[in-house]
């Protein structure tokens, strides 16, 4: 499996995810609004809903952060009841029938939801073999789990960019690696740590190449990490500023700002 060992336990820590990375959506909000950017845009919520056409009962959303998936579920699949849970009592905020719970003990009989989700979430479970087992556990006969994360290539130039601005600061070469949320449950990772629960799996990869002419929006996604700021091993805002003129000088240079990505959804059964 791909880790970092040395900012593991930060992307577990459930005091942290619950208060200074998740209290609210605003960190999450920003990293999902660079998205907007990404050439061809893919429908993750529709993804979902289409891969629910034959799901019956109840969904369980774990980890739905702010409710974006569950209000789209909500809205095209009105007959199917819809279980928000997250670890983080703040970032559920007015999200109705929404419950505080960790998906290493989902407080959930067994064998009775249609379909269970976990998105995008997987990377902050300290152990995920427990964590799958759960998603496996409340499954009924026929039902499935619909997982998604990112390559362990995904968004390269992020991480490159953060280097490089890290370095500057520091004056030296090249600065310390940023925490990576997915590196502990990449896409290529998924299918093996999934089938110790699922025979079945079927991955859809997203590929897609964000392209911003304003540097703000990859401004915003490195500012959004300031949980761990005080683990990055650099200065965190003068960090930030210096990635800001480095985005700046690549748009003025070659007009835009381009990022690699490559995320996907795994359809387990």
């Amino acid at each position: 499996m791909t880790t970092q060992p040395a900012h593991d336990h930060l992307v577990t820590d459930r005091s942290l995810l619950s208060t200074k990375a998740y209290g609210t959506d605003q960190h999450l909000a920003a990293r999902q609004s660079l998205y907007q950017w990404q050439s061809p845009r893919h429908d993750l919520p529709g993804i979902v809903v289409n891969e629910l056409a034959g799901v019956r009962g109840t969904v369980a959303d774990v980890g739905c952060g702010n409710g974006k998936f569950v209000a789209r579920v909500r809205e095209d699949r009105p007959d199917l009841t819809v279980l928000p849970m997250d670890v983080s009592h703040g970032i559920l905020g007015a999200i109705p029938g929404a419950v505080v719970a960790d998906v290493q003990q989902l407080p959930v009989v067994d064998g009775i939801l249609g379909a269970v989700l976990a998105l995008h979430m997987l990377y902050h479970v300290e152990d995920q073999a427990r964590a799958v087992r759960e998603l496996g556990r409340v499954l009924a006969p026929g039902g499935i789990a619909i997982i998604s994360t990112n390559s362990r290539t995904d968004k390269r130039e992020l991480e490159r960019l953060w280097r490089q601005a890290a370095g500057d600061v520091l004056g030296i070469q090249e600065g310390p690696a940023r925490v990576q949320l997915s590196a502990r449950f990449t896409l290529e990772d998924a299918p093996v740590i999934l089938g110790t629960a699922f025979s079945e799996i079927r991955t859809i990869p997203l590929p897609g190449v964000i392209e911003v002419t304003d540097a703000e929006p990859v401004v915003a996604h490195l500012a959004s990490y300031e949980a761990w700021a005080d683990k990055m091993g650099v200065p965190f805002s003068e960090t930030i500023e210096r990635a800001r003129e480095r985005v700046n000088d690549i748009i003025q240079a070659e007009g835009a700002f381009r990022v690699t990505c490559l995320g996907g959804i795994l359809i387990c059964r």
